[in-house]
């Protein structure tokens, strides 16, 4: 994470940025969201303990780079991995991911997961598989998947607009995003009072923008007349505390008059968040290339593959996979955590914006889901010795055999009412 921080913010990191000295596979334990990944009924795995530990440091770093330039914000990993399962009573579930929506799947030659969360995903099923199904999509998909290579029926549903990817070895990369200069820079200003127009929906883009308003940015949520945010409606008590404090603005896509009042929201934002596929923007003429920009503004352009991909389409349980981000249980895959590419990437999003602006900003960033995961997946092994896990009476108990340590596995947090 040092490195992350020189190479965002041309700084050295304080000497008060200590080491954090709790054992990562008990604070992993801790965090709920180790008790949301392996088999129900069977006991919680400890991978990926170092994807938490990366994560812990991340929000470290983050309330480092606010307390500099705005409001120092906390945000407690735990809350930002599964305050959302705990909403909903997730559990975990295997190779089924905790909200029912995702699955992975056995090919011929490895793993895939797919993605039927909309009503369109399930009727485009027969496609992906070119034949009619009776009963249980699930049960076809699984069937067809025995007798498919992991990347042939990944690229079926992809072609019909169905979240699909193959589980790989993630990647490895210094940064889970790119930037490209749109402005020149300025001097850097707080955060507090700076525009933030929030076009994005569901969780990751808007968790970085709570991030940011938590630190003193003003933060206004955009949302189409024909295509409102899903959270709203359908998890809406998530959705109050992702965007406690934040003006509203509906405008209608479709119509000029609401066209020109969305230019005029991006023209005045210091810094924009959306998650579009680039080209619907760009239909509108509201794409960043389309518009000009003043000095300083930074734009996020959050997607699950990044623009050089822009048709792919992901979400959290499936761009994690395709990063390489699950558990491992007897040495096959589970999901880890709820739907974990999207906290990550929120977190992630929240740390480029605020190193950018640290920076004099002035910049693109094209942040992918999928990078982000692998970004994660590919954290530095733990080296603090064997762990076990073990029953006892309704709980489970992970021990440290180098601390003499031992830690129940919690329970997902709970969401604290404007609290970080």
């Amino acid at each position: 994470m040092d490195e992350w921080l020189r190479t965002l913010t041309n700084r050295t990191v304080p000497a008060a940025f200590p080491a954090d000295p709790d054992c990562p596979v008990l604070a992993w334990a801790g965090s709920g969201a180790m008790a949301l990944t392996g088999h129900d009924g069977a006991e919680p795995v400890l991978s990926p303990a170092p994807a938490y530990s990366l994560l812990r440091e991340a929000l470290r770093a983050l309330s480092w780079l606010t307390d500099d330039l705005g409001d120092r914000v906390d945000l407690d990993p735990a809350v930002a991995l599964t305050g959302r399962a705990e909403r909903a009573g997730l559990r975990r579930a295997g190779r089924r991911s905790a909200n029912g929506t995702s699955r992975l799947l056995r090919t011929i030659d490895g793993w895939c997961a797919l993605t039927l969360s909309r009503p369109d995903d399930f009727d485009a099923v027969p496609a992906i598989l070119g034949a009619d199904v009776d009963g249980d999509p699930w049960i076809a998909l699984e069937a067809a998947a025995a007798h498919s290579s992991a990347a042939a029926l990944v690229q079926r549903a992809q072609l019909v607009g169905v979240p699909a990817s193959v589980l790989a070895e993630p990647p490895r990369t210094l940064l889970p995003w790119n930037t490209s200069r749109i402005a020149d820079r300025v001097d850097t200003r707080s955060l507090r009072g700076l525009v933030v127009v929030d076009l994005s929906s569901m969780w990751a883009g808007p968790l970085c923008a709570r991030i940011l308003g938590l630190a003193g940015a003003r933060v206004i949520k955009v949302e189409s007349t024909h295509r409102p945010d899903g959270v709203r409606t359908g998890d809406p008590q998530f959705f109050e505390w992702l965007h406690a404090g934040h003006e509203f603005r509906t405008i209608d896509f479709r119509s000029d008059t609401g066209r020109k009042a969305l230019g005029e929201l991006l023209d005045a934002a210091d810094i924009v968040i959306e998650a579009s596929r680039p080209r619907a923007l760009a239909q509108l003429g509201l794409a960043p290339e389309q518009r000009s920009h003043r000095d300083g503004r930074i734009w996020l352009s959050l997607t699950g593959y990044g623009r050089s991909d822009p048709m792919r389409v992901a979400f959290g349980d499936d761009a994690a996979v395709a990063g390489g981000l699950v558990g491992l249980d007897g040495g096959e895959p589970v999901f880890c955590a709820d739907a974990i590419a999207d906290p990550l990437s929120g977190v992630c999003a929240a740390l480029a914006v605020t190193a950018a602006h640290a920076s004099g900003g002035g910049v693109l960033i094209d942040l992918s889901m999928r990078a982000t995961a692998a970004a994660f997946a590919a954290a530095p092994p733990l080296t603090h010795g064997p762990h076990s896990v073990h029953r006892h009476g309704d709980d489970w108990i992970v021990e440290c055999a180098a601390t003499q340590h031992r830690r129940t596995v919690a329970a997902p947090a709970a969401l604290l009412p404007g609290g970080a």
